[in-house]
């Protein structure tokens, strides 16, 4: 749902193609990737099997596996400078990245409990953490600048592509549901308004912020627990086996939305954002309450009705989501709270000085 706010002038940056350069590798597997991109393709085989030999030992939710899989779904967005585009459909790269996703979804699944209780699950995620203990809690309360600057810059992996990821699922689909899933997808889409694009909105956010509004500008600095949080949007948007999983988290994201985004709101207000960045969070107060009760009734009801047993797919996205999300959380309270940065590095001194 977009509203009637009087917009900023949109970055240039935003406007123009932007495609980022490939992300420094973290271990044995990305640097397969990562070096198999910027080669010649006979390079790839040899690489690629040193690659499938350190899956062996490879950590789930570890840096080297979630910056792997990052680069190779990027491959299905924008891509990176340099790199044939080709390597979206190479065979050999997929097989890889097939490797990958059983194993990050091994550990989705045994990390979260199995139920097909849809109506629960999203019940659930209702219930406010009693203590206030969560990221945009305390971003509200007693947040500082540099903190909030960090947040913006975690945040960016996956709001200057929003709703991209949830784009794959629509046409695996159909009736009701695919008709409801649209309707939200053309609000976080502007609405037929391409100033209003949820994607730019985050962009001006970031320019307000004196960040780096390019895409895919803070991935080096983004830990493992940042990734996550977006790999498994696309590890579900491109399996159609998975589309119940792809549901159950967009609806989860659009529940969770509008409260945390409320806080956000009052936490740039409280330290003196500027308008660019509150407009960002003040347009998701009020559309994501409405594609809430949307993907409640509408994506996730039509579903069902079609195919039933889906149900315990949607509750795996539902708690697959929340047990990222925590994971993301306690990072990034756990570093601030002993005075670090949640980032691999710390931003600019120029941008945190504030």
């Amino acid at each position: 749902m977009t509203v009637g706010h009087a917009l900023p002038e949109r970055s240039a940056k935003f406007t123009r193609e932007m495609t980022p350069a490939l992300p420094a590798a973290r271990g044995p597997v990305s640097r397969a990737v990562v070096e198999a991109l910027a080669a010649d393709p006979p390079l790839a085989t040899s690489l690629f099997a040193d690659a499938m030999r350190a899956m062996a030992s490879a950590d789930p939710y570890g840096e080297d596996l979630q910056l792997a899989l990052h680069t190779c779904y990027e491959l299905h967005y924008r891509g990176f400078a340099g790199v044939d585009p080709d390597w979206e459909w190479d065979t050999d790269l997929l097989r890889l990245r097939g490797a990958m996703e059983a194993v990050f979804l091994d550990a989705l699944r045994r990390d979260t409990t199995p139920d097909d209780d849809v109506d629960g699950a999203l019940e659930e995620l209702l219930t406010e953490p009693v203590d206030g203990s969560g990221v945009t809690h305390h971003l509200r309360d007693e947040g500082e600048w540099w903190q909030l600057l960090e947040h913006a810059a975690h945040r960016s992996v996956y709001h200057l592509k929003e709703a991209d990821p949830h784009a794959f699922v629509v046409p695996r689909l159909h009736g009701r549901a695919k008709t409801a899933l649209m309707a939200v997808e053309n609000d976080e889409f502007g609405g037929g308004r391409p100033e209003m694009i949820h994607q730019g909105l985050y962009a001006d956010l970031l320019d307000d912020l004196g960040l780096d509004s390019s895409y895919g500008a803070y991935v080096d600095a983004a830990p493992a627990v940042t990734l996550a949080t977006v790999t498994m949007m696309s590890l579900f948007g491109l399996r159609r086996s998975l589309r119940g999983a792809l549901v159950g988290h967009f609806a989860a994201a659009e529940i969770t939305t509008a409260p945390s985004a409320r806080r956000m709101a009052r936490a740039l207000e409280r330290l003196d954002g500027g308008p660019r960045a509150r407009l960002f969070y003040t347009e998701h107060i009020e559309a994501d309450a409405v594609h809430e009760q949307v993907l409640r009734h509408d994506v996730i009801g039509g579903l069902l009705a079609d195919e039933p047993r889906l149900a315990s797919d949607v509750v795996f996205g539902v708690r697959a989501t929340v047990l990222l999300e925590d994971r993301f959380g306690r990072h990034v309270l756990d570093r601030w709270r002993s005075g670090g940065t949640s980032l691999r590095r710390p931003l600019d001194e120029g941008t945190v000085g504030r």
